[in-house]
């Protein structure tokens, strides 16, 4: 049982209790299920051939209080219910990525909370939803709450309830009602000719799970995407909404260049990505080279790819961890060039230490391609 990861404890008692347990039973959640994380998301391909028998547009035409719906593939959905005051509704789960429940529960309120986020907004309110194996140790299946409660007070939000049902893969995440001033908004559909692009976060989440999952690698080498997975995208949040800022996402299950996709396609323009300046983390190349890399990657690479034009001297290994899905990734922000250097400054000041600039935004032309990777 990995029971490394354990950020805080309030109840020792409990947790040595618990270790005892999980390490009698050697129960291991990432052998429990056959993805993990934002891998085990339903694929892009996929994904588009269900939603394109929906009239998925139509929905902001039938109320004009919903500002935000799901037609331009944004991180959540905006209804507006006072002039100064709009909802921000989310809701993510997944299987485990990690063997020790109380951080898988923290990982999984973090990626949640990080939609709100992402629209620049608070959260307010949070839900459980829960699929659990009832032959698994009921302490073990607290603790995973328990991360995930913690994690939700952390971001100053309450626990309301929540919904459970039976299943043989555990799954657990939240849905999260977050609060924003409706001029105060920030989309995926804004970025301009000009602006500059910045994550905040390093990638490489879906290989280094993946790897460990396949004992590929220890607890130490996973520790630097457990940290990155269990930190909220709070103070990026703060940041952009400090100094205004055109668009923004985060970066989860569709990889680095989805996300990017999406925000370009929503906001007609194009993209230049600067390959060396993207911070990745340790290990990943040498991962991909042991095909640690999970299947979402290569799934993302297919959908996403005939939209991205590399530059000949990206090598392939650097291409997959591009498209690497994400659990709890960073935020890709979109931010004028004059505003550049004071964004970076803010992020540095709430310790967002790995935030870089990535690129730049470009005027929407003829060629297909609508992301370049220099």
């Amino acid at each position: 049982m990995n029971s490394g990861y354990r950020i805080c404890s309030k109840k020792a008692g409990m947790r040595e209790r618990l270790v005892k347990v999980c390490e009698a039973e050697s129960i291991r959640l990432t052998h429990l299920s056959s993805k993990g994380g934002c891998a085990s998301k339903f694929g892009p391909g996929n994904l588009e051939q269900v939603l394109r028998r929906l009239k998925t547009g139509d929905e902001a035409g039938r109320d004009p209080n919903l500002l935000v719906g799901f037609n331009t593939c944004d991180d959540a959905g905006v209804y507006k219910i006072a002039s100064d005051y709009a909802l921000i509704q989310t809701v993510d789960f997944f299987t485990p990525i990690v063997d020790d429940p109380y951080t898988f529960g923290s990982i999984a309120a973090a990626n949640a909370l990080s939609d709100v986020y992402a629209m620049g907004g608070k959260p307010l309110t949070a839900m459980n939803i829960a699929c659990f194996n009832p032959g698994v140790d009921a302490d073990i299946l607290a603790e995973i709450l328990r991360g995930g409660i913690e994690k939700i007070h952390e971001a100053g939000a309450v626990l309301v309830g929540g919904h459970t049902v039976t299943d043989k893969e555990i799954k657990y995440g939240v849905s999260v009602t977050g609060h924003v001033h409706p001029e105060r908004i920030v989309t995926n559909t804004g970025a301009r000719e000009g602006d500059v692009l910045i994550l905040t976060k390093a990638i490489g989440t879906g290989i280094l799970t993946t790897a460990f999952k396949n004992d590929l690698i220890t607890e130490a080498g996973l520790k630097e995407a457990v940290i990155s997975m269990t930190t909220l995208n709070e103070g990026a949040c703060e940041a952009m909404q400090s100094i205004g800022v055109h668009a923004a996402t985060d970066v989860t299950g569709f990889g680095l260049m989805g996300h990017l996709f999406e925000m370009a396609s929503a906001s007609g323009v194009q993209c230049s990505i600067n390959s060396s300046a993207i911070p990745v983390m340790e290990g990943v190349n040498e991962l991909i080279q042991k095909d640690a890399a999970p299947q979402g990657a290569y799934a993302n690479k297919k959908h996403f790819g005939p939209w991205v034009d590399f530059e000949s001297g990206v090598s392939d290994l650097y291409k997959t961890s591009l498209f690497d899905p994400q659990t709890s990734g960073g935020l890709l922000i979109s931010v004028g060039e004059e505003k550049a250097d004071l964004m970076m400054k803010r992020l540095k000041e709430h310790d967002i230490l790995q935030a870089r600039i990535i690129g730049k935004v470009l005027k929407a032309g003829a060629r297909k391609n609508v992301i370049t990777v220099l």
